[in-house]
């Protein structure tokens, strides 16, 4: 889940590839509020999975938010 998340990121919030590892914070990736708004609404849309951005900010990390995102991919 961690590489779907890397290459959202990428491709779509234009992080660069670098910044983004397991550990890295939003704020090591630039990921500004409202990028993390987009990023809940990508998630949504693209892979149903539902996530509210204030779940995703209160990720401390990168890592934090691929393990969400897992968790929340296998209740479906």
């Amino acid at each position: 889940m961690f590489d779907t998340l890397k290459e959202i990121l990428v491709n779509k919030l234009k992080v660069t590839p670098e910044q983004v590892t397991p550990e890295a914070t939003r704020d090591d990736v630039e990921l500004d509020s409202l990028a993390v708004v987009e990023l809940s609404l990508v998630l949504d849309k693209e892979f149903d999975i539902a996530i509210s951005d204030d779940e995703l900010l209160e990720a401390p990390t990168i890592g934090d938010m691929a393990r969400l995102m897992e968790e929340r991919s296998a209740k479906v």
